[in-house]
C-alpha cells in the first residue's frame, strides 16, 4: 500500500499544530498564566517549550518519517532486532482511544453551545439561567449524545476521505479560520472598556504574584505546560511525520508548530481576561470558565449573540482540528497493522469510538453516582488524568529513550533524520542534555502530575 504526503507544508505544518492545540490548552493556559505571575509565567513556559516541547516533537516526526509507519509499525521497522519497544506502540494507540471517549464528549459541548449562541438561547438570561443551562446540558444524556454522536459521525467521514483528499483539505481552512476567529475576538476584547486591565493582569510580570505562589511553583506550572501542549507521547505527531517528504529539518517544522501553538494559548488569553475585566466578571477555571463565565460576558456585552457564536465556532474548530488529528493517527495504525483499507478502518473505529464514548456522556447523569477519582470526579475525569498523567509523559519517555540510547534507535540516526533537509538544525553538542537532563525533567512531570 502506497504511503499518502502531505500536498503541501503548510498542510503539514497547520494539521500538526492542530492537534496540538486543544481546548484545554485554550481554557487552561490563560488562567494558569494569570495565577502564576503574568508574564514572568510565559518567559518560563516559552523557555521550556524550547527545551523541552520541541526538541520531543521532533523525536517523535524523526521515528514517523525514518519508518514511514503509524506508532504501531514504526518500533518494529527501526528498532533493533529481538528488542520489545514495539510494545509501546499499543499503549500509545490504546491513548488515542481513550483521548476520543472522553474528548468528543467536550467537543460537543462546543457545538451545542455555538448552535445555543447563533439561535440566541441565552437572551434575557440571569447569571443563574446562564449557570442552569449548563447544569440541564450535563443532566440531559440524549442531547449531550446526539452532539458527540455528530462530532464522531462528521470527523470519521473526513477521514475517510483520505490524507489530501479529506483531513488536509478540511483542516486547512478550518485553522486558517481559527486563526483569524481568535484574532478578531481578542482585538474585540482589548478595545472593550476596562479591558486594558485584563491585559495586565495577563501578560505583565507580577513579581508580587510570584512571590505569593512561589518562584518553583511557577516554574512547574510553566514546564508542565510546555510540555502537555504540544501532545507527544502518544505517536499523534509520529503519523504526520510517517506522510512527510524530507524537504525541511524537523527541528526548524517542530519549532514552527510549536509558535503556533503557543500563538493561539496567548491570544486566547486576550479574549478571556480583558472581556472578563470589562464587565467585573472574576474568570475562573476549567469548564466553569468556559460554559458560565464567558457565556455571562457575552449575555452583557453589545452584539453578544454575535460574539458568543464567534467564540464557541472557534472552540468547535480547536476542537475539531485535534478529533482529525488522532482520527487520523488511529484509522492509519490500524490500517498498517492489519492491511485494510481506509473505508474499512474508518467503520470499524467510527463503531469503537461511539461506543467507547458513551461511559463519559453517561457520567454526568446516569452513572453520576460512580466517582473513581472521588467526591464529585466523573469518568470523564479518570480518563483525562489516565492520558494527561500516565499515557503522555510515559509515551514521551519512551520516545526519548528509544531515539537517545544503543538499545534503541539510538541518537547517530534520531540526530541524521532530523537535520535531513533545509532549516534550523539539533545541534550536535545538545546530545548529553538530550540524553540525561531532559528524562529528568519528564520523570519529574509524571511524578508531579500523579502527586
Amino acid at each position: 500500500m502506497q504511503r499518502e504526503n502531505f500536498k503541501s507544508r503548510l498542510g503539514f505544518i497547520l494539521i500538526s499544530a492542530g492537534c496540538a492545540i486543544g481546548i484545554g490548552n485554550v481554557w487552561k493556559f490563560p488562567y494558569v498564566a494569570g495565577q502564576n505571575g503574568g508574564g514572568v509565567f510565559v518567559l518560563f513556559y516559552l523557555l521550556f517549550l524550547v527545551m523541552v516541547g520541541a526538541p520531543a516533537l521532533t523525536m517523535e516526526f524523526a521515528v514517523g518519517r525514518a519508518s514511514r509507519k503509524s506508532v504501531l509499525g514504526c518500533y518494529q521497522e527501526l528498532e533493533p532486532m529481538g528488542s520489545k519497544w514495539h510494545l509501546h506502540g499499543y499503549v500509545a494507540l490504546l491513548g488515542n482511544y481513550v483521548i476520543m471517549m472522553f474528548y468528543t464528549t467536550v467537543a460537543g459541548w462546543m457545538v451545542s453551545y455555538f448552535y445555543r449562541f447563533l439561535v440566541n438561547d441565552f437572551k434575557g438570561l440571569d447569571t443563574k439561567g446562564v449557570s442552569d443551562k449548563f447544569d440541564h446540558m450535563l443532566s440531559n444524556p440524549w442531547s449531550m449524545g446526539f452532539w458527540m454522536v455528530l462530532i464522531v459521525v462528521v470527523g470519521i467521514l473526513i477521514c475517510s476521505m483520505g490524507l489530501q483528499n479529506g483531513v488536509e483539505k478540511i483542516s486547512k481552512p478550518m485553522m486558517i479560520g481559527l486563526l483569524g476567529l481568535i484574532a478578531i475576538l481578542a482585538v474585540n476584547s482589548v478595545m472593550l472598556e476596562g479591558g486594558i486591565e485584563g491585559v495586565k493582569f495577563y501578560l505583565v510580570p507580577n513579581w508580587k504574584k510570584v512571590h505569593e505562589v512561589g518562584l518553583l511553583n511557577v516554574i512547574i506550572a510553566a514546564m508542565n505546560q510546555a510540555f502537555f501542549t504540544l501532545s507527544v507521547g502518544m505517536g499523534g505527531m509520529e503519523i504526520f511525520g510517517s506522510y512527510m517528504d524530507r524537504e525541511r529539518s524537523l527541528f526548524g517544522e517542530s519549532l514552527q508548530i510549536a509558535w503556533l501553538d503557543t500563538f493561539v494559548a496567548l491570544m486566547s488569553g486576550l479574549i478571556i481576561f480583558p472581556a472578563c475585566f470589562a464587565y467585573g466578571i472574576n474568570p475562573g477555571a476549567g469548564p466553569e470558565l468556559i460554559f458560565i463565565t464567558l457565556p455571562n460576558v457575552f449575555v452583557q456585552m453589545p452584539g453578544g449573540r454575535f460574539w458568543g457564536a464567534l467564540f464557541f465556532l472557534f472552540m468547535t474548530f480547536a476542537a475539531f482540528s485535534t478529533i482529525i488529528g488522532v482520527f487520523e493517527n488511529i484509522i492509519a495504525s490500524c490500517m498498517d497493522k492489519w492491511e485494510i483499507s481506509r473505508k474499512k478502518s474508518s467503520l470499524i473505529n467510527g463503531i469503537i469510538i461511539l461506543i467507547g464514548s458513551v461511559p463519559a456522556v453517561l457520567g454526568y447523569n446516569v452513572w453520576k453516582g460512580f466517582q473513581p477519582r472521588g467526591a464529585g470526579s466523573t469518568i470523564l475525569d479518570l480518563e483525562d488524568f489516565l492520558v494527561s498523567n500516565l499515557i503522555l509523559p510515559g509515551g514521551a519517555i519512551v520516545f526519548l529513550l528509544f531515539c537517545m540510547t544503543k538499545w534503541g534507535w539510538g541518537f547517530e540516526n534520531y540526530l541524521a533524520e532530523t537535520n535531513t533537509g533545509m532549516g534550523l538544525k539539533m545541534p550536535r553538542i545538545l546530545r548529553g542534555y538530550l540524553t540525561y537532563v531532559m528524562p529528568c525533567i519528564i520523570f519529574a512531570i509524571i511524578i508531579l502530575g500523579l502527586i
